[in-house]
């Protein structure tokens, strides 16, 4: 139960962009890819304006692939599709696979461009 205390501090310390806070609970021994009470890691929960956040979870071992459970989004999907070019460099950085198709078929790139978000094309 602490374990996930902890998870949830980290998520909602990502969530938020509270770089301080994320690097605190990952001190503190909170699980990078453990999963919050919503079943979701802190990188996909992530507020993907905050890159030095979600530079700090790649940095501590965050998987950058794993998949939300409800449509098969990664968070290079949903960076791409909200615009967050500097986020989706540092997913890419960290080794993000660019390749995975969510459950419609659709690539980051669709996602960014069907947006309208040039400057986040892959």
């Amino acid at each position: 139960m602490a374990e996930n205390s902890l998870t949830d501090k980290l998520c909602n310390a990502a969530a938020s962009g509270n770089l301080p806070d994320v690097l605190f609970w990952l001190q503190n021994g909170a699980d990078v890819n453990g999963l919050n009470k919503y079943k979701r890691t802190a990188l996909q929960v992530v507020m993907l304006g905050s890159t030095s956040v979600v530079e700090a979870l790649l940095a501590a071992g965050a998987r950058p692939d794993v998949r939300d459970p409800v449509l098969g989004l990664t968070v290079t999907h949903d960076a791409a599709r909200g615009g967050f070019a500097h986020t989706v460099r540092a997913l890419l950085q960290h080794g993000a696979n660019v390749d995975l198709v969510d459950d419609r078929g659709n690539l980051p790139l669709h996602l960014a461009a069907t947006a309208g978000h040039l400057d986040a094309l892959l």
